[in-house]
């Protein structure tokens, strides 16, 4: 029998998420947060999780949906914003925070995976569904720390409703975004943006 969906809540992220290979995310700043009408696009309700049995123990969801989430993530991961260097990494996501990759006969270094989160989005018809994505830890996020999705965008808290919000398309990017190649960011261009480079596609919430 599915679990009963409750009102959507953030969750704590928990430390030695062993099942997802993630650091261990103890003293995590809260998400950043600002007023969601201020410009950020169309939000949706979020959910945070730093492990597939910490979205199943809190049962907001069904524990089917954290297994879609959580395997999106893993996918999602491929897609991570990538780095030339590690110090370049380092520089956005904090030191020790950055492993490194190669896809396709390319070698660049990329943040650590800090849990997955979930948002409640509804289709065209009104019916509810869910998509989720992988989650990234950055360092002086918005000047107190926070987690961004690959796709750029940052976990946030509404002013008005108290809950937590992320951008729709921070979770589900249009096809153009998707499908477009990664970019692979240089110092040079981590420095110009102050240290906060956007998404691996520079699509930002």
């Amino acid at each position: 029998m599915s679990k009963r969906s409750k009102t959507l809540k953030l969750t704590t992220m928990l430390a030695g998420a062993a099942s997802l290979n993630l650091t261990a995310c103890d003293g995590a700043p809260p998400a950043a947060q600002w007023d969601a009408s201020a410009g950020q696009g169309e939000q949706v309700e979020a959910l945070q999780y730093a492990s597939l049995d910490a979205c199943k123990a809190a049962d907001d969801v069904p524990d089917e949906e954290c297994e879609r989430g959580y395997q999106a993530a893993l996918a999602d991961d491929k897609n991570a914003p990538r780095f030339t260097d590690a110090q370049s990494c380092e520089d956005v996501y904090g030191q020790g925070q950055c492993v490194p990759r190669g896809y396709g006969g390319s070698s660049f270094f990329t943040p650590l995976l800090a849990g997955f989160v979930i948002g409640q989005m509804l289709d065209g018809s009104g019916r509810r569904y869910y998509r989720g994505t992988g989650l990234y830890r950055r360092d002086g996020f918005y000047g107190g720390g926070g987690y961004t999705t690959g796709w750029g965008g940052a976990l946030g808290r509404d002013y008005r409703t108290g809950r937590t919000v992320i951008s729709r398309d921070a979770l589900e990017p249009p096809a153009r975004v998707r499908q477009a190649p990664p970019k692979v960011q240089s110092r040079t261009s981590v420095v110009s943006r102050g240290g906060f480079g956007g998404g691996s596609r520079g699509f930002g919430g």
